[in-house]
C-alpha cells in the first residue's frame, strides 16, 4: 500500500555530518516522507559526501528549509495538527510505546550535540530507542529509520 507523503515529516536539526543527512533524506524519498532541515547545517548541501549519500534520491523528496529553529517553529504553528516528536537518548518514552499520528514531525538532533534544551521545551513529546547498558547511541540515520518505520507502521495500520 503506498504511503501518503503528507503523513510524516523527518526534521534534521542543524545536521553536521553530510553522509548521515544524505542517508536520512534518501530514506525519506524511499518511504514517501517529507523532510525539513533546520539550519545552520555543518556543511553546504553541495558537499560531495551529502550528494553521494543521497544520490539521485534527493530529487524525489520534498525538503523544507528553515533558517533557524525559530523559523521552523513559525512554520510548524501554521500547520494544524503537527506534533513535534523528538528522537533523543535523553527521552524516557520508548519509541515502540508511543502513539504516532499522521502529521507528526519527527526530529533528530546534531550528531555532535543532540538537541538543545530550547527544542525540548518546544516539543510535544520525545522518544528513545532502548539500548543495552553502557551503549551511548545509535547512528542518527539508523535511529531515524527505526522510528520512521514504526510510525509509518502504526499510521498505515489505522487506515
Amino acid at each position: 500500500m503506498p504511503i501518503d507523503p503528507s503523513t510524516l515529516t523527518l526534521a534534521l536539526f542543524e545536521p553536521d555530518i553530510p553522509q548521515n543527512a544524505g542517508t536520512m533524506l534518501r530514506s525519506c524519498a524511499c518511504l514517501g516522507v517529507d523532510a525539513a532541515i533546520v539550519e545552520p547545517a555543518g556543511f553546504p548541501t553541495s558537499d560531495r559526501h551529502f550528494r553521494r549519500s543521497g544520490m539521485d534520491y534527493l530529487d524525489h523528496v520534498t525538503i523544507a528549509r528553515h533558517a533557524s529553529f525559530t523559523a521552523f517553529e513559525e512554520w510548524r504553528r501554521r500547520e494544524p495538527g503537527c506534533r513535534l516528536v523528538l528522537l533523543s537518548t535523553k527521552a524516557t518514552t520508548p519509541y515502540l510505546g508511543f502513539d504516532y499520528r499522521a502529521g507528526d514531525i519527527l526530529m533528530v538532533g546534531r550528531e555532535s550535540a543532540g538537541l538543545p534544551d530550547a527544542v525540548f521545551a518546544a516539543a510535544d513529546a520525545a522518544v528513545t530507542i532502548p539500548m543495552r547498558p553502557g551503549m551511548r547511541s545509535l547512528n542518527v540515520a539508523v535511529a531515524a529509520a527505526m522510528v520512521l518505520g514504526e510510525a509509518l507502521r502504526q499510521i498505515s495500520s489505522r487506515r
